[in-house]
């Protein structure tokens, strides 16, 4: 639909950046803190642009001061984070590690000093690996137990101090790549793994909430859920079918699961069918629908458009972490549908659709299934950045990408949509994951690259005095 005029955005929205542990602290032994799979993935060749790992990262554990005071000059009213597991709980359980306590403890304490509401992510990838040795991580039980006896250490330490938080960061990605794709750890490609692997975490994800509101805790928690709205590539109905397909295996498998305690029925008889199907009990579906969010956190950077794939059709394709623009290759799964290209929109170096108008149309879908508030918990353009001489950094196809998605959430604000606030990633430059240091997000350009971590010094990139002056006309002020 059309407006004549866009309403405002509300009083208290929050404006904020987000990050991840294992890509911004460093420090990754230190302190008392254990490995997590993440430090023994990327030491296998291979597996990461030029072998980049997070073990430097961009030092923020030693530097958070220094960040959060930047924070606070371009007037975040949120950061969200994560906590690193291990830090806490080097072994996964038994004994607190206190130094990594305080360690988040001095973090929100220094975030509030600036009136910047902390976002507690309680996992976003980093599983210890001492139970990933033990039991296999996310495919064993015994996870459930562990990690709501992880997650109440920091809800009763934090109470009153954190109100925001997320539960789990893109279950979808972290159990897809690391147990179909081999892309993540722990570097497994067995469909009938992932989707017992997928079960636990949906169970430790309700357990999580439902010990949150037995404690009484004060706020909200939600997951976190990496949301790629899915089009048709035409009218052709098959085409139409398989775009349906999509949906049931990549939003409404994850999200139904969330919200309504329950697998869509066209998953389960799938699953059925091709021998997939995780053991579930009556228990387990009960505690499904007692773990019910407050908010669906989304995290958006690109839409899906899917075509009919035959059951001898494309499985697994290249993707491209390299930054050579073209090089992804289709990947679907037979008989049910496959992605391809979008050529009404354009695209990232990394093959990633830039397309705000999806955003809007995702949150249209999770307001109309759902009808839960919504956090948009990342959403930015990785991109080659360049230092200048003077310390400048001119990006403007980073505002231009930001704009249109801001743009995009008024729209749907407008339309009836409740946007509880607006998290980019990322506020400084970090690890990209599989993708190294030159993929760069950050409104803070951090100077270091995969093979010199340099002086890890900032600088300030021109989005950063952009977002500055949106958050301060609260949205009204995008040029």
């Amino acid at each position: 639909m059309f407006h004549e005029k866009l309403d405002e955005f509300p009083k208290k929205f929050l404006w904020g950046s987000a990050s991840a542990a294992y890509q911004v602290e460093g420090a990754w032994d230190e302190d008392g803190k254990g490995e997590s799979i993440w430090d023994r993935y990327v030491k296998i060749p291979g597996k990461t642009f030029k072998e980049s790992t997070g073990e430097v990262a961009v030092g923020h554990y030693h530097r958070y001061k220094e960040d959060v005071a930047l924070m606070a000059e371009a007037g975040l009213k949120a950061y969200r984070f994560s906590v690193s597991w291990s830090r806490i709980l080097p072994t996964g359980s038994g004994d607190i590690n206190e130094a990594g306590l305080k360690f988040y403890e001095n973090l929100i304490d220094e975030l509030l000093r600036h009136n910047i509401e902390p976002i507690l992510t309680l996992y976003h990838w980093d599983l210890p690996l001492a139970l990933q040795d033990k039991y296999g991580g996310w495919e064993d039980r015994q996870i459930i137990e562990d990690f709501v006896n992880y997650a109440e250490i920091l809800f009763k330490h934090f109470n009153g101090k954190v109100k925001y938080w997320v539960s789990l960061n893109e279950q979808n990605v972290f159990i897809s790549h690391g147990y179909l794709a081999a892309s993540h750890p722990p570097n497994v490609s067995d469909m009938k793994r992932m989707y017992q692997a997928n079960h636990n975490a949906f169970l430790a994800n309700a357990a999580t909430i439902k010990r949150f509101r037995e404690l009484n805790i004060q706020g909200i928690i939600g997951p976190s859920y990496a949301y790629s709205p899915t089009y048709s590539l035409d009218s052709d109905p098959l085409n139409q079918l398989a775009a349906e397909n999509h949906k049931v295996f990549n939003e409404y498998l994850w999200m139904d699961v969330y919200v309504k305690g329950e697998y869509p029925d066209v998953a389960v008889e799938y699953l059925k069918k091709n021998d997939l199907l995780p053991e579930i009990t009556d228990e387990d579906l009960l505690l499904l629908t007692e773990g019910i969010p407050d908010f669906m956190g989304v995290n958006y950077y690109q839409t899906s458009t899917i075509a009919q794939n035959k059951i001898d059709g494309v499985g697994q394709g290249e993707v491209n972490y390299s930054g050579k623009k073209g090089t992804t290759e289709e990947n679907g799964i037979p008989g049910l549908y496959k992605v391809v290209k979008n050529e009404k929109v354009e695209q990232t170096n990394w093959d990633w659709n830039i397309d705000p108008e999806g955003l809007r149309i995702g949150l249209r879908r999770i307001q109309s299934r759902y009808d839960l508030p919504i956090l948009i918990t990342e959403n930015g353009l990785g991109e080659y950045d360049e230092l200048e001489s003077d310390g400048s950094i001119h990006d403007k196809y980073r505002i231009d990408y930001l704009r249109t998605h801001i743009i995009a959430i008024q729209e749907a604000i407008t339309d009836g949509v409740e946007v509880l606030g607006y998290c980019t990633w990322s506020f400084t430059d970090l690890l990209s994951w599989l993708n190294g240091y030159q993929k760069r997000y950050g409104f803070v350009y951090v100077d270091r690259d995969e093979e010199d971590e340099k002086e890890l010094k900032r600088y300030k990139k021109d989005s950063f005095y952009w977002y500055k002056e949106v958050i301060k006309s609260n949205g009204n002020n995008l040029s």
